[in-house]
């Protein structure tokens, strides 16, 4: 399996809190996209890697590609910042085997079905469901908006 060092949920995926905070803390070197939009756009996958630090590969993948992907040969060298824009992906992940240290709720905007959760995380109710499914599963699923700023837990929030 895949060295995923964090998982983060953040519907803008890379973007300013990404590069500047989140990469540097975890010293990634590999930044790992499952969202099957994305995937299959060529031009979104040219931005978003033009978006990344220096020095970092981006990969992006559909739902099923990434399980494949991500289930191949541990590599200690490689660290990966896995990025969907929903929870509801990386509920699919685990239901197809994937092991994740944990799900960060980050940037989530108010759209369609969703209503206001914690913060600035938007979530409809099948959203809601999947991070159920994950906290049950013992996964741990919490908001932190940046690495310094205070951790929440939202296991009460369910």
């Amino acid at each position: 399996m895949k060295n995923i060092i964090f998982a983060r949920v953040d519907d803008r995926l890379i973007h300013g809190e990404v590069v500047t905070a989140w990469a540097p803390t975890y010293s990634i070197n590999h930044i790992i996209i499952i969202d099957d939009v994305v995937a299959l756009d060529t031009f979104q996958k040219r931005v978003l890697k033009a978006l990344a630090p220096t020095g970092v590969r981006v990969d992006a993948y559909t739902t099923e590609e990434g399980i494949a992907e991500l289930s191949k040969t541990y590599n200690e060298k490689e660290r990966v910042l896995l990025l969907t824009k929903t929870p509801i992906t990386y509920a699919k992940l685990v239901e197809g085997g994937i092991e994740l240290p944990q799900v960060n709720l980050g940037g989530m905007g108010i759209r369609g079905e969703r209503q206001t959760f914690i913060k600035n995380v938007a979530c409809d109710e099948a959203e809601i469901a999947a991070i159920r499914k994950m906290v049950d599963k013992g996964i741990h699923v919490f908001y932190q908006l940046v690495p310094e700023q205070r951790l929440i837990e939202i296991t009460n929030l369910l």
